[in-house]
């Protein structure tokens, strides 16, 4: 199979900026706890905006700065855990929002904070049979309005976004690797009429098994490609906790420069913050065609995925 260039990008963000302090007011917390135990200083917060919106948004960007003709666009997938509606799909509202021809693929993907990374192999896929040039897939995430404010450790750490990313075939390397363990006990959300649909999360819990399983997937999708770190331009993980990130830096001693970060400014974001790092990354000149990235997704499954890529 051929891989997967990335054509473009795009992201869309609340206007509304929470800040550490501004959680002071409704929670037990401080700017020096939440700062130290996860490295976030601010999130977003839908007010306005919806998840929807967001992904129409960060799709409609991308579009743009790819100058994407849309007729040659044969799918939308979009990663989500929070759509606006159970049905229909976010997909079919971007399809329809956009003007988009009719004869296009449109669904969800729901698989967490893994959501972006599995959508590329779904796209890769895709890119191989459809008669189309290129596929539309969006990370789009509202988790303000399934946190439990209750819960100090875990609503500090999430927060609205969507990023969006145009992609086709490419006869660059491509390699990606997925694990699933199934566990509803250390992270889980209720789904539809099943009582008070809030975010439950074991936190030291999902803290092991991220720095464990994050190093293992790197290294294994790096021997798989037959690369190690130093052939390797950047590496962009989910950003979860800059903690968890920052654990696996030491394990790539003299590289750590290659992690990318950006947790500071949007906390964890899911299935979004992936396609929002790129995003940025990209428009700070950053990443460049034939760029060598690292990407690893981990989450509710426990679900995790790494993919080297040749953008």
């Amino acid at each position: 199979m051929k891989g997967i260039r990335i054509v473009s990008t795009g992201k869309a963000l609340p206007k509304r900026i929470v800040s550490n302090d501004d959680l002071k007011e409704i929670i037990d917390t401080s700017d020096e706890w939440i700062t130290t135990r996860t490295g976030i200083k601010t999130r977003r917060y839908c007010k306005e905006e919806t998840n929807t919106s967001l992904a129409i948004e960060a799709a409609t960007k991308a579009i743009e700065k790819g100058n994407i003709d849309m007729n040659q666009i044969g799918a939308i997938l979009v990663a989500t855990t929070t759509a606006d509606l159970a049905f229909p799909t976010t997909a079919c509202r971007v399809q329809k929002a956009l003007g988009m021809d009719e004869e296009v693929m449109s669904f969800d993907l729901n698989a967490g904070c893994t959501g972006f990374l599995l959508g590329l192999n779904v796209a890769r896929g895709l890119l191989q049979t459809q008669r189309k040039k290129y596929v539309l897939l969006i990370g789009s995430e509202q988790l303000s309005r399934i946190v439990n404010f209750e819960d100090r450790g875990t609503c500090i750490l999430f927060g609205d976004g969507a990023g969006a990313a145009i992609l086709e075939a490419s006869d660059g390397a491509y390699f990606q690797r997925s694990w699933t363990r199934g566990n509803e006990d250390v992270l889980s959300c209720p789904g539809i009429g099943n009582g008070i649909n809030k975010l439950q999360m074991k936190g030291s819990e999902v803290f092991k098994f991220a720095v464990t399983v994050l190093e293992q997937s790197l290294r294994t999708v790096m021997e798989d490609a037959g690369v190690t770190i130093d052939d390797v331009d950047y590496v962009l993980c989910h950003q979860a906790n800059a903690r968890i990130i920052g654990h696996v830096q030491k394990k790539f001693k003299g590289y750590e420069d290659k992690f990318m970060m950006n947790i500071q400014k949007y906390g964890n974001t899911s299935a979004a913050s992936i396609p929002i790092l790129m995003d940025e990354m990209r428009d700070e000149g950053k990443l460049q065609p034939g760029s060598k990235v690292l990407l690893a997704g981990f989450g509710a499954g426990l679900s995790w995925s790494s993919a080297y890529i040749e953008i």
